[in-house]
Parts: structure tokens; sequence; C-alpha cells
């Protein structure tokens, strides 16, 4: 017993003139992909240079960032930890890192950081007082050409992690509604992840949109599908096959499949969301209300 007791008295005086330090408990991370994200994300963008080093000075905020590769990011335009609406932008074929900002080839409609502010303007239009959030969500490395993209091999991956952020954002944010917009090959990645979101995924939207994993609306239960397609969008070409491996069924715009029309202008296969479009206008209805207005003034 005096042993112990000494034991005791002497550890007491190595913790009061800190040669021992008491063990204590890490503190939880932050969790992934959402707000507590953005000093980190920050921290790599800036470490990697132009131009990604001027989109921390500018202010922009990032749930991911990865440059190696073909790159990843996930931007979030808004108070994301307010939103109790949340649009997350998928893009389609082709997509690099390089083309975040600027478009592929160029084409500053195809870039998913222009799309974004592209929805978030006309979110704030319809109301400026809606607390909601937009995500461009380039989480997955879509494929690079057009052989690789009649597999769903990518979609598969690009679902998992979109459903993995998913989840993220349903926990921290258990009220909230979100909407996920697919662009082309990005409809299927939106496609295969609702399919197992969580219940605060309640629509899903395709713009031109190769498939979705499914072969009829129903399949999604609850989740409403929202479909557009140009007139003159060369993806109405497309086969609508599904083989072992190959292609991607019906597209979710046939008129089979039951999905929810959404008006399209003649803009080709990258202009759904240009501002003053029908499109971008009906979209935002959407995210806002889970309806859209006709022509007619009717709710869909």
């Amino acid at each position: 017993m005096a042993g112990r007791e000494m034991l005791r008295l002497g550890l007491a005086a190595m913790l009061a003139t800190g040669l021992v330090r008491p063990t204590t408990v890490p503190p939880e991370p932050a969790p992934a992909g959402f707000v507590e994200a953005y000093p980190s994300t920050a921290a790599a963008l800036d470490a990697a240079g132009a131009p990604y080093a001027r989109w921390v000075a500018q202010g922009r905020q990032f749930l991911a960032f990865d440059p190696d590769g073909d790159g990843r990011a996930v931007e979030v335009l808004g108070d994301l930890a307010s939103a109790d609406r949340i649009a997350v932008l998928v893009p389609g074929v082709g997509t690099r890192l390089a083309d975040f900002d600027r478009g592929l080839g160029g084409v500053a409609r195809r870039a998913p950081a222009q799309q974004a502010r592209a929805l978030r303007a006309a979110l704030h239009a319809a109301d400026p007082h809606a607390r909601v959030a937009v995500l461009a969500w380039l989480g997955y490395d879509p494929p690079d050409g057009i052989a690789t993209a009649a597999t769903p091999v990518a979609a598969r991956r690009g679902a998992d992690q979109l459903g993995d952020h998913l989840r993220t954002l349903a926990g921290q944010l258990p009220a909230t509604r979100i909407t996920l917009v697919g662009h082309s090959y990005g409809a299927l990645v939106v496609g295969l992840a609702a399919m197992e979101a969580p219940p605060q995924v309640t629509d899903v939207v395709t713009l031109g949109g190769v498939g979705v994993g499914a072969d009829h609306a129903d399949r999604f239960g609850p989740v409403r599908v929202w479909a557009a397609e140009a007139p003159d969008d060369w993806i109405r070409r497309v086969p609508q096959l599904r083989l072992p491996g190959v292609g991607h069924g019906i597209r979710p715009a046939d008129p089979s499949f039951g999905a929810r029309p959404l008006p399209a202008a003649s803009t080709g296969h990258d202009g759904y969301l240009l501002p003053g479009g029908p499109t971008l206008a009906a979209v935002a209805e959407v995210v806002l209300h889970g309806a859209t207005r006709t022509a007619a003034g009717a709710t869909r």
C-alpha cells in the first residue's frame, strides 16, 4: 500500500511539473464533405498553385479538391450550413478539373462552375429569401470518350461516391430537401445514386440524359424524376439499348419512361442551363418547390 501511495504521489508531482501529460481523447474528425472541410480544401487549393490558389483568394468554398489525374472538385455556392434546399449538379463525359471553370473545349456553358452559378442566380431571382445551396459536383472521374461512356462502370463508381456525400449531407441537415441534377452521362450517375439515397433526396432532374439505370420512373419510388431533352440534342440519336456491360437503356426523356417533362429550347446538348432559357427556370422551380408550372399555369 505504501509503495502504491508513493507511486501516486510521484505521478501527481510529474503531472504538476509538466514532465508527464495526461492522456486526452482526440477531437472528433470533421465530417467529410461538409462545411468543416472548407479550411483543409482551401489549403489544398492554395498548395496546388495557379489557377486554384486564385479560387481561394476569390473566397470560393470547396468541400473536396484533388488535382491528381483528371482531378476532382466540389464547389458550394450559398450557405450550406443553413440550407433547407440543396441542388447537386453532376456533369458528364470528358469533364476534368481543368474544365471546371472554363468548360470542356473552352466552352463556358459546359463548365460545372458556370452552370452552378447560373442555377444559383435563377434560384435567387425566383426567391431571394430561400435558404438554398448549389453544389457543382465533380466528385467522380467521368469517362474520357464515347467508348468508355458506353459502359456504366464510371457511373457506378460515381454513384457510390455521390451516395457517400449525400449521406453526409443528410446526416448534417436532416430537414433539408436535395435535388440531383445530372447532365448527359451525369444523369446515369444521379439516377444510380438516387436508388439508394437517403430520403432527403426528393427529386432527380436529367438534362439530355443518356439513361438513369432504370427503364421506368416508378423504379425510384417516391423520388420524382424530371427530364429535359432539347429537340436538337444529339443524345436522341444514341441507341436505347442495354446489353451486358454496354448501353444505358431507355432515355429518361422518352415518353415511355414516365418522367415529368421539363421545357427545353433548341440549344443542342450543352445549353440546358443557359441564363434566360426555359429549362433553367424550370429546374429552379423544381429545386424550390418540387414542382414546375406549365405555360398554362398548372403545377405538375
